[in-house]
This record gives structure tokens, sequence and C-alpha cells, in this order.
């Protein structure tokens, strides 16, 4: 196996070599575009690394990769048209851009070409990625649906609260490694295995997402620190402060998170205070820490050298102690 690094370096120049403009323009363009914002690209990478892991051959799984990335861009297409989001990796949104109707369609073809892009594996194996892949595009959808709901409910819980953030972020990470295991030949415990470890991992990455925002350096972070709070999302520090904060604590920061959304660093300076009040903002740490557990204790199941495991528990460990 080798370094992410090495990984990143081989899919962006195929990525590159792949990636082609026709007519119409305006279908194709904003495709390229997108693709071009970049990106650590980690869902391909952990698809070329697993498919290593197990004894692959990690070029046999870049139409895999492909197809994650794909998939991965047609969504951030498609929820940037539904937050109405200026800005994607600090360059402007692909409907921002264009225009809505181009976004949507070019998001629609981004998805159709993921598919596409396993159309070349055996029958035995495009079965296996198509299944896995339909299943986990619905997921996805269905978290984006959910994380939608609750912006205009009153109560969440918090089990839904990891329900959502488990289908709208974690389960790619996890398909991307079990895609990789799957080219590889791996055996179905392997493959569940493997699964569980990118699973558990995404949703201790979002998770820390949701810290970072509140606590995140303003100069590493890459966008405005207290950004949740300021468009009163739920995360998991508010539901976690909303459990645990004294009746006082809950009312205020209910009272706080009424008010529309609006830049004040006396609100975010407040609320983050509450939740360090309540104990939230060391409740989320610890819960950052139990996934990234679960994760490392699934590669404890691999029947697979100790020094490959080393890779997936120096890439778990730098993700969670990452900064932006």
């Amino acid at each position: 196996m080798h370094s992410i690094e090495y990984y990143q370096e081989k899919f962006n120049a195929h990525l590159s070599s792949r990636v082609t403009e026709k007519e119409p323009l305006t279908l194709y363009q904003p495709m390229s575009y997108i693709l071009a914002l970049g990106g650590k690209r980690l869902r391909p990478v952990l698809t070329l690394l697993s498919t290593d892991l197990f004894g692959g051959n990690y070029k046999d799984a870049f139409n895999a990769a492909m197809a994650v990335e794909y998939f991965h861009n047609f969504s951030l297409i498609h929820d940037d048209i539904m937050d109405a989001a200026p800005l994607r990796r600090g360059k402007t949104t692909v409907h921002q851009k264009w225009d809505i109707n181009t976004g949507i369609l070019s998001g629609d073809a981004m998805l159709i070409e993921a598919y596409r892009f396993l159309e070349p594996y055996s029958a035995t194996v495009f079965k296996e990625l198509t299944m896995l892949f339909s299943k986990t595009a619905m997921e996805v959808c269905e978290g984006q649906q959910y994380d939608v709901d609750f912006e205009t409910r009153e109560e969440v819980e918090i089990s839904e609260y990891l329900k959502m953030i488990e289908y709208k972020t974690a389960v790619l990470v996890g398909a991307s490694m079990k895609m990789g295991a799957i080219i590889a030949g791996a055996d179905k415990a392997a493959q569940k295995n493997i699964y569980d470890y990118g699973l558990n991992l995404g949703i201790a990455f979002q998770l820390q997402d949701d810290y970072l925002d509140a606590y995140g350096d303003p100069k590493t972070f890459g966008k405005q620190v207290g950004g949740d709070i300021i468009e009163n999302k739920k995360t998991y520090l508010y539901l976690k402060s909303i459990e645990l904060g004294d009746p006082s604590q809950i009312r205020e920061l209910k009272d706080l998170f009424s008010i529309q959304p609006a830049k004040s660093e006396k609100k975010v300076k407040r609320v983050k205070e509450i939740y360090e009040q309540c104990g939230a903002s060391k409740a989320t740490k610890e819960a950052i820490a139990t996934y990234t557990v679960k994760a490392f204790s699934k590669l404890d199941t691999l029947t697979v050298v100790d020094k490959n495991k080393e890779v997936l528990h120096k890439f778990g460990e730098a993700l969670m102690g990452r900064k932006v």
C-alpha cells in the first residue's frame, strides 16, 4: 500500500485525463467546472486504497473511484441549489455562475455518468457495485431530506440527528471503501468491516465539523466560524445542550436560536458559552472520540498485514486531528 498523498496524486491525474467537454457546452462545462474546484478527493482515494488493502490493484478501481467522485459532486451541485449557496470552496457555485436549470440538469448528468463509470466491470462485480451504489445514493437523498425537515422542526432528537449525518455524509465514505473491497474480491465479512470503518469515521468527521464550526481557528477553518450558530442550525452541540442544560440555559438557547440569521458576534459568543457551561462541547468531543474508536476497532478484525492497517490508522488520526 501507498500513502494517501500517493493515491490523491494518481486519482487527480486520472480524473484530469477523463474529464472532457463536448456539446452542448452548457451541460458539460458546469460538470468540469465543479470537478476543477478541487478538494482532497478523500472518497475516491479511499476506494483506491481499499482495493490495495485487500490485495487488488488500485488501478482497477479507477472507474469506481470516478463514480464516487461524480456522485459526490452531483450532490454538491444540488445541495448548493437547495441552500441557495453563493460559494463552493471559495468559488461561485454552479447555479450562480450559470443558472438554476443548468445546475439541475448538469447535476443529473453527473449522476448518470457516475453509473456509466461502473459499466466496464464484470457482470458479477458490476451487480455488487451498482446495488451498493444505488442503496447509498438513496440514503444520501434521505439524509438530505432529514436535514431539510430539521430546519423547520421545533424538536429534533439526537438519535435522529445522528441518523441524518450517517445517511447524508457517512454512508458514502463507507460505500467508497466497500467498493474497493468488492473490486479486490474480499470476502463478505471483510467488506462489511471496512464499510463500518468508513461509516464510523464519516460520522466522527461530521461531528468534528460541527465542533470546528463553533471552535475552529478562523485563520485555517476555511469558512466563517460560528456559521451554524448564525444560521440557527440544530447541530450536535445544540441538541446536546438541550439535553444537558438546565431550564434557564435551554430557554436562553432557544431564544437565541429564534433570532433570524444575522452576523452577531455577541450571539455566537453567548451560544458558545452555553455549550461549554452545560457540557455540550465536552460531550461532542467525547462523541467524536467514541466513533473514531469504533472505526479503529473494525480494523482489528481485518486479516490484512499490520503495516496496511497502520496506513488507515494514520489516516483516521490525521482526519480527526485536522483544524480545518
